[in-house]
């Protein structure tokens, strides 16, 4: 049972369920201070930033019990070169590539790959370091951005991969280092524009369950990947504890890692949640706890969930701050679940704060019954300085009107 909820920094969304608290999250003394002096019983770190700065390893040095990896295990999201070379060594499934630190051996390596190749900023780009391009110009251009300080320091190093073919999904695993039990599929979709056109984001859109993801796929994505990741990282003496993300592709040759992520993600955690059918507090502690065998297998709701991104003009270039959002409440009186991400309040007025400002977020029999209800909800929410796409969850409605 969890008596208090406290968050940090918090926005006016989470404000109606925790108790919002100004701490500098880099100043890991402060945070501890913190943490003991409201005898906190589990902290659960949402974003990649401190994950990887060692906050977690911070807390537990202090015996808080902490979700989320240590800073060493949180170079499976820090750093696209570390993943990649660590399946090289354990024979996990995923694209060819190249490290390099340099514009001319990334070049000889795009030569190499031919088009469409994928060009990845190696550290943290908020989402937005992957590019895709479909010519050399685009791939030259790509590989000059990121080495002139277009993802700053994330982009010191790049990873070129070959292009994969096959549909993208997200299979999550929580894990306490020795444990591994699956907990659900979606998919999200990264483009910003209508069709999967235009650049990369953070999510624009998701739905849970994948279907493509067959409980066959699942088991061997499971076995091929995700189990031998965790027992690497084990054997190398950075056990990684928390959930660990996969992006995968599903190829014709079987399922292949695109990359991790070592937290729950935006937008695939708003659909993951709502069908979560257990007490989520008991299972995130028992990973912080190491008793992950023991806990109760998670279940979820029969029922499709289904998430739209409103983002803010802009996004995901630089996004149109101070846009007032209205509606929220008819949208929920719908029966929409609506998550603010991107916002504050100013005078009163919600506005925008970000460049992905809210997750609208409903349940219901099927991907395309949801589908329906969500931009109903969508559409009763006033953020003129917004926009989203109109086709989020299209391949599995297409899928099952085949």
């Amino acid at each position: 049972m969890t008596d208090s909820l406290f968050a940090t920094p918090g926005n006016p969304g989470i404000a109606e369920h925790a108790d919002l608290v100004s701490l500098e999250v880099g100043d890991h003394a402060a945070v501890v201070a913190f943490c003991r002096e409201q005898m906190i019983g589990l902290v659960v770190i949402g974003p990649e930033g401190p994950l990887v700065d060692g906050l977690a390893d911070s807390l537990r040095a202090a015996a808080i019990p902490t979700f989320g990896p240590g800073k060493l295990a949180a170079q499976l999201e820090g750093s696209k070169g570390f993943t990649k070379d660590l399946c090289a060594r354990h024979a996990i499934p995923t694209a060819a590539f190249g490290r390099h630190t340099d514009a001319a051996s990334a070049r000889a390596t795009v030569a190499k790959f031919g088009y469409p190749v994928v060009i990845k900023a190696d550290g943290l780009a908020a989402g937005k370091g992957v590019v895709i391009a479909d010519t050399e110009s685009e791939a030259l251009a790509a590989i000059d951005a990121m080495f002139d300080g277009a993802h700053g320091a994330a982009g010191a190093e790049i990873v070129i991969e070959e292009f994969m073919t096959g549909e993208e999904v997200s299979l999550f695993a929580l894990t306490d280092g020795i444990t591994v039990v699956a907990f659900g599929s979606a998919q999200d979709h990264k483009r910003v524009g209508e069709g999967d056109t235009g650049p990369n984001t953070g999510g624009m859109g998701a739905y849970s369950p994948a279907s493509v993801l067959t409980p066959e796929l699942q088991a061997r994505a499971m076995h091929e990947i995700i189990e031998p990741t965790v027992r690497a990282m084990r054997e190398t003496g950075t056990p990684f504890t928390g959930v660990l993300y996969a992006g995968l592709m599903l190829t014709p040759d079987g399922p292949k890692l695109i990359e991790y992520n070592a937290r729950f993600g935006d937008p695939e955690t708003q659909v993951l949640m709502p069908r979560f059918d257990g007490d989520l507090a008991a299972l995130l502690l028992a990973v912080a706890n190491g008793t992950l065998a023991t806990a109760r297998v998670p279940v979820f709701r029969a029922e499709a969930a289904l998430t739209v991104v409103m983002a803010a003009r802009g996004y995901p270039g630089t996004p149109e701050k101070g846009g007032a959002v209205d509606g929220l409440a008819a949208a929920k009186n719908s029966g929409a679940l609506v998550f603010q991400a991107g916002t504050r309040t100013v005078a009163g007025q919600l506005v925008a704060d970000g460049g992905r400002v809210l997750n609208v977020t409903t349940l219901a029999d099927t991907v395309a019954q949801a589908k329906d209800a969500a931009y109903t909800a969508v559409n009763s929410i006033d953020f003129p300085t917004g926009f989203f796409r109109s086709d989020i969850g299209w391949r599995e409605v297409q899928r099952r009107s085949a």
